[in-house]
């Protein structure tokens, strides 16, 4: 049995008439007769009642037309779906981000990919870059959007965004007076909090830079894995920390913002992969994430 007999079948039981069927597959009715037959030999069953007046199913055709119809159809489902995951119009994406991703370049373009492709189900996971990385090389991640640079022969980072580092001071503190640039150097002898390098090393050492270049090395009093426990830090007066300025977004009391005085600092926000990856779901995504970023990029200089 193959799937050719069954559409013989079908042809035939809907046009009651073998010359009909023939000429609606175009085929000749000779096999067209044959390839049935073939197919009730194999049954066991007859399908058909042949007469002068035309065809009829049987008992047991009419049984086999309605399970084989819905079979093919099924089947064209099927096709179309494939056809479709494999333009990456349809399937499963799970997504890790980092908490500064979701302050900024993250919501718009997840708004605007369920938009374009709402037959995609997305999965996101809130993980530090360090922790996307090894979910993305145990398959269990098929990109993740983390701070650069990112090491790895077998890891693509993309740059996306850029974004300045601000400083992030308790409200009040007696060194921050109004909404001016602060010179960091004022800050030589507070506290710091920033999160461990081991999970952030681009971040950590930007900082660190930062600090140094100002002409002191930080006095690191506290160190936190998300970056909202930075900023929950800090507004309980724990010390001052460099972030990077989508954190601003998180309103959270007892926190104020202020630019840094000098040459600007900036850290990638980009997306990371698998260096052999060629889905095009992901593929999708990463197109839709930069081209929301260069939409959005002169808004956030």
């Amino acid at each position: 049995m193959d799937l050719r007999q069954l559409r013989y079948f079908i042809a035939v039981a809907e046009e009651r008439s073998f010359s009909r069927a023939s000429l609606r597959l175009h085929v000749s009715q000779p096999p067209l007769s044959t390839q049935l037959k073939a197919l009730e030999d194999e049954l066991g069953v007859r399908l058909l009642d042949r007469s002068n007046r035309g065809v009829t199913l049987t008992t047991a055709g009419q049984v086999f037309f309605d399970e084989t119809r819905a079979v093919l159809a099924r089947l064209e489902r099927g096709k179309v779906k494939a056809r479709n995951a494999g333009r990456g119009d349809v399937g499963t994406l799970s997504i890790g981000f980092v908490s500064i991703a979701d302050y900024g370049i993250l919501p718009p373009a997840l708004k605007e990919f369920r938009t374009l492709y709402p037959g995609v189900e997305v999965h996101l996971h809130e993980l530090t870059t360090d922790t996307q990385i090894r979910e993305i090389r145990a398959s269990r991640l098929d990109l993740g959007i983390g701070l650069g640079p990112v090491e790895g022969t077998d890891l693509l980072f993309e740059p996306v965004i850029q974004e300045k580092l601000v400083l992030a001071a308790p409200t009040g503190h007696r060194l921050i007076r109004g909404s001016k640039a602060v010179d960091l150097k004022t800050l030589s002898n507070e506290s710091f909090v920033i999160p461990p390098r081991d999970i952030a090393p681009g971040l950590f050492d930007l900082v660190i830079g930062r600090c140094r270049a100002a002409g002191f090395a930080p006095r690191i009093t506290q160190q936190a894995r998300q970056m909202q426990t930075v900023i929950s830090l800090v507004s309980c007066g724990m010390g001052f920390a460099l972030v990077p300025a989508s954190v601003q977004n998180l309103r959270r009391k007892g926190v104020q913002y202020r630019p840094l005085r000098g040459a600007a600092t900036a850290i990638d926000i980009g997306v990371l992969r698998s260096r052999d990856s060629d889905e095009a779901l992901s593929g999708h995504f990463v197109s839709t994430l930069l081209r929301v970023a260069r939409a959005s990029e002169p808004r956030s200089r």
